[in-house]
């Protein structure tokens, strides 16, 4: 009989080595004497068995093989919109084709932004883990979707002509607004490697807080650039602030419920 995977009738359960079975739950690694002649590690695990997976708990391949490049095609539609109507299939881009480019960038970008802030929420809202899968390239969407309304804007609209681009900006103090966070958008992505999250450390996730203010920016940002219907920025706004009041009450909550553990824990001593 193999036993690297027998389990033995020990208190908790006991199985050899390492197992990559979602359903088992590692709790500590122990030394267990199966016999008198050799010693083998087992890992402790809480039970045999768990309840039945949720069905919205997909399959990591699933996601990895299906809906991540599924997603991957989506975010690619916009601009491939934008190409197809820059070579005039479909229609063109009206009478003002720079400022169609510029505007529909910067408003798919600020989509994905808040797509990629709504992803935590969503995926405790809907007991979906898996959303979690589909962040990084949403959010990497969101920076590379910016960057192209800001480089339009740079060479297409203002052909770098820098007194022109240093007047531009004096006129309308929303352009600083926005650069703004393309600069904090820059550092989260260079930042979303697998690599510099492990070399970072617990530093990765407070430097990916920036994605707060830079959600509060670019919603600001495109208010200020509307000049008659606000009502489109005014949705973004609302939604950025349920996103952010949520997580803020989500923080709070768990604040509250460590300092009620505690406070019953020195009253059990």
């Amino acid at each position: 009989m193999d036993t690297r995977r027998k389990l033995r009738s020990c208190i908790g359960g006991w199985i050899w080595g390492a197992t990559t079975d979602a359903r088992f739950q590692v709790k500590d690694v122990q030394t267990c004497n199966p016999s008198s002649d050799n010693s083998h590690q087992f890992l402790t695990l809480h039970a045999y068995t768990s309840p039945p997976l949720h069905p919205r708990m997909m399959s990591p391949t699933l996601v990895r093989r299906i809906i991540k490049p599924a997603v991957f095609i989506a975010c690619l539609l916009p601009l491939l919109w934008l190409v197809a109507r820059a070579f005039e299939i479909g229609g063109g881009l009206g009478a003002n084709p720079v400022e169609k480019i510029q505007d529909t960038l910067g408003q798919w970008g600020l989509r994905f932004l808040v797509i990629t802030l709504a992803i935590t929420p969503l995926r405790d809202w809907l007991n979906a883990p898996w959303l979690v899968m589909l962040r990084r390239m949403l959010g990497l969407f969101a920076f590379a979707y910016v960057l192209l309304h800001f480089l339009t804007w740079l060479l297409l609209d203002q052909g770098l002509f820098w007194s022109g681009i240093l007047a531009d900006i004096a006129k309308r103090p929303f352009i600083t607004i926005g650069f703004t966070a393309l600069v904090l958008l820059i550092p989260l992505a260079i930042t979303s490697t697998n690599k510099m999250m492990r070399r970072l450390g617990k530093r990765w996730k407070k430097l990916h807080r920036l994605i707060y203010p830079i959600s509060l920016l670019a919603v600001w940002h495109y208010y200020w650039q509307v000049k008659a219907d606000v009502r489109e920025p005014l949705i973004y706004a609302s939604i950025v602030a349920v996103l952010l009041g949520w997580r803020l009450w989500k923080t709070r909550r768990a604040s509250t419920r460590a300092a009620s553990q505690s406070a019953a824990l020195a009253r059990d001593a």
